[in-house]
């Protein structure tokens, strides 16, 4: 048994695609190119649901006359669709930070605070968003946890040691075990996403990889030749 979906209104259609009622054909065609590339299934953040309903509000709005306003709007309280997604990337999940966006017309300026997840809901102006965290290379959200490909010196993955790993994210400190070297992986409690609301603080854990040898400095390039010199 098939089951439909309710049919979109003008104005669930707009705010799904983040246009304005006065949007013309390249505004409208320009903001369903960005909706439905990111919630195309083929990528990790896509939502089959999701492309459906951003392909209907496009047609739909295609089809419907441009509104030309001669006189200010007033502000009203705007229907929207079922889900209206916020896509942030990692670091503003940890840090939090501001976005501006336009929903029907408006401009809002979202103030996000640390610690966002998958999932959560963030209202501004009687406009519920929910939260969905972008995909980047060498970096991974699992629940409260982050996980991170981080480039260290070849010596410190042999032998251990301080390190400041070289991420997605930025440098991250860690102390990092023979052991931990080994396997090339390290946890790092508490550094993953910060606590916020019934969400405890995550982990973070480390990928390791051996970064690119690094040109020898004058000072080591000296010390070496000392030692050499030294030991004939």
């Amino acid at each position: 048994m098939t089951t439909r979906t309710p049919a979109l209104t003008l104005s669930a259609a707009r705010a799904l695609l983040g246009v304005a009622s006065t949007a013309d054909e390249r505004e409208l065609r320009m903001a369903y190119r960005e909706a439905a590339k990111r919630a195309h299934p083929d990528r990790p953040t896509g939502d089959a649901a999701l492309f459906r309903d951003v392909l209907a509000a496009y047609r739909l709005l295609q089809d419907t006359p441009v509104v030309q306003h001669n006189f200010p709007p007033t502000v009203q309280a705007v229907p929207i669709a079922d889900r209206v997604f916020l896509e942030i990337d990692i670091a503003t999940a940890v840090a939090g930070g501001a976005e501006e966006l336009a929903i029907d017309g408006r401009r809002l300026r979202l103030k996000l605070p640390a610690g966002l997840r998958e999932g959560d809901k963030v209202r501004v102006e009687g406009v519920l968003f929910e939260v969905r965290l972008r995909a980047q290379d060498g970096a991974l959200v699992r629940g409260d946890d982050i996980w991170l490909t981080g480039k260290v010196d070849p010596r410190v993955l042999a032998e251990g040691g301080r390190v400041d790993a070289d991420t997605p994210l930025g440098p991250r400190p860690a102390w990092i075990s023979t052991k931990a070297a080994a396997r090339g992986l390290v946890r790092l409690p508490g550094q993953g996403l910060p606590a916020r609301a019934a969400h405890k603080a995550g982990d973070l854990f480390l990928r390791l990889e051996a970064a690119e040898a690094s040109v020898e400095s004058p000072a080591r390039s000296l010390l070496r030749r000392f030692a050499a010199a030294w030991a004939a």
